[in-house]
């Protein structure tokens, strides 16, 4: 009877040992995928403001955050950086009011990863005084990479506190 007992108190130890270890590698795959986790959204600004036109391209610095999970888009430059490689869902919407400036230009941006544009936004519609346009894409950025929005020479965005010019990005899943 003592050696039945012996035997199951080894099974129940090497149960345990087996659970605590497999805990353990479950507890080291979640703490991955919570330091996976990079999204932002931003926008222009939270007051009455239009930005441009500049005689240059200008790299579009979003002041307003709502969300920056990671710390990975600096407020102070405008710039994304990808902390990994991996699918990451990018979009952008900006918005102008051509009467604010006092001129006919339209709304304009282009997206960039690593001063590459990746996708290039225009509305130059003269027959209203608003325009507006939206992208959305799903690329493969590798770490360090730089995303930025660019405001095209002549080109400007008007904003208030309703967030017409908005700037969003996140990481879908890791590749690496």
């Amino acid at each position: 009877m003592q050696q039945k007992i012996h035997r199951m108190e080894q099974f129940f130890n090497m149960s345990l040992n087996e659970l605590e270890h497999s805990l353990t590698e479950t507890r080291s795959v979640l703490n991955n995928i919570r330091g996976d986790r990079s999204a932002f959204s931003v926008a222009l600004t939270d007051s009455r403001w239009c930005l441009g036109p500049f005689r240059t391209n200008t790299t579009i610095v979003y002041t307003h955050v709502f969300l920056n999970l990671g710390s990975n888009y600096d407020p102070a430059s405008g710039v994304f950086v990808a902390p990994r490689s991996g699918v990451y869902v990018l979009s952008l919407t900006v918005y102008s009011d051509s009467g604010s400036a006092g001129t006919l230009l339209a709304a304009c941006a282009t997206l960039t990863v690593n001063d590459v544009a990746v996708a290039v936004l225009r509305d130059w519609n003269s027959q209203d005084q608003e325009d507006s346009s939206t992208s959305v894409v799903a690329l493969k950025l590798y770490a360090g990479d730089r995303v930025r929005v660019l405001l095209p020479a002549g080109c400007f965005l008007c904003d208030n506190n309703n967030h017409y010019n908005t700037f969003t990005g996140f990481l879908l899943y890791a590749t690496d």
